[in-house]
């Protein structure tokens, strides 16, 4: 992967909170008891379960967005826009969530005919205040629809590294794509008719959210095969290359947090009643299909029988 020096990083799709307070003050949103995610202990494994799920568990929360604050970008703007922007960690993310934008921007419209509204990504540490309650660092990155923002603390690639193997560059873009995958899913009203059917099927919640989770890998891997054609308001490409092996760092992230490799992961015997993200294989699957195809009608894990 080769990003494009000349591309601005247009820091006004983020907002940076690091350093503000946050709100956390230890008080994060609890991962849930029941589903898949119950009887998993550890920071490390807490992470996992949450790791790329959309924060739609968050909605069970308060939906009460009075704590939220507005980061100052003004560190941030002045470092992206220095000579070696593109070797810091937040510009490049930044730039990642420029070109993300930029493709659905044209192809919400192209493919299912509705206008694309952006969404800010939240740079944070350790601790925020969300549209969806008090988050730490511990629920990894979330899409939360109460108040259509991403949320991360760049500090999670770390534990991705460390813990899961997954060092490539590329797993950080495709991180960012499958929760803006999410905010795909909120503005066509994908996230509300799956919550509504969950309600009327109980029985069925945990296979309607793998569901859910597989179509924003399947968005994310759509926007990886037209990332290169991606640009900057001023027509500049942002990314000039992205190889197989960039992919392949993808598909590897994705396999590696699988339902059933965190089961595997946390000691416990591999149980699919309790998934709620998808397999290894699943992941991996919908990622691919997004990206051969390139096309987002082609994800439509709701429709499909696997």
């Amino acid at each position: 992967m080769e990003l494009n020096e000349n591309a601005r990083i247009d820091t006004s799709q983020v907002d940076d909170r690091r350093g503000s307070g946050g709100g956390g003050g230890g008080m994060g949103i609890p991962i849930p008891t029941g589903g898949g995610r119950g009887g998993i202990v550890g920071i490390v494994i807490a992470v996992l379960v949450a790791l790329l799920g959309g924060g739609f568990g968050l909605n069970a929360m308060t939906g009460d967005d009075s704590g939220a604050g507005q980061g100052d970008n003004t560190a941030l703007e002045q470092k992206c826009s220095a000579q070696d922007a593109l070797k810091q960690l937040d510009c490049r993310n930044n730039l990642y969530v420029n070109s993300i934008q930029a493709y659905w921007t044209t192809a919400m419209p192209a493919v299912f005919g509705e206008p694309y509204q952006p969404s800010k990504t939240v740079f944070f540490s350790q601790g925020v205040s969300t549209g969806c309650g008090q988050a730490d660092s511990g629920v990894g990155p979330f899409y939360c629809p109460a108040d259509d923002l991403v949320y991360i603390d760049l500090t999670f690639y770390r534990t991705l590294a460390d813990q899961l193997d997954a060092a490539g560059e590329f797993a950080q873009p495709y991180v960012l794509a499958h929760e803006y995958g999410h905010h795909v899913q909120d503005l066509l009203g994908t996230e509300a008719q799956m919550r509504r059917q969950q309600q009327r099927d109980p029985g069925n919640a945990n296979a309607l959210s793998v569901k859910l989770e597989l179509q924003a890998d399947c968005y994310a891997g759509a926007w990886a095969k037209n990332a290169t054609g991606t640009a900057d308001e001023r027509g500049q490409k942002i990314f000039k290359s992205i190889t197989e092996q960039d992919i392949q760092q993808a598909i590897d992230t994705a396999e590696k947090i699988g339902d059933d490799a965190i089961q595997q992961r946390s000691g416990r015997p591999v149980n699919p009643d309790e998934f709620t993200h998808g397999t290894s294989a699943q992941r991996r699957q919908w990622f691919t299909k997004g990206y051969t195809t390139g096309d987002p009608k082609s994800c439509d894990t709701f429709g499909s029988s696997r």
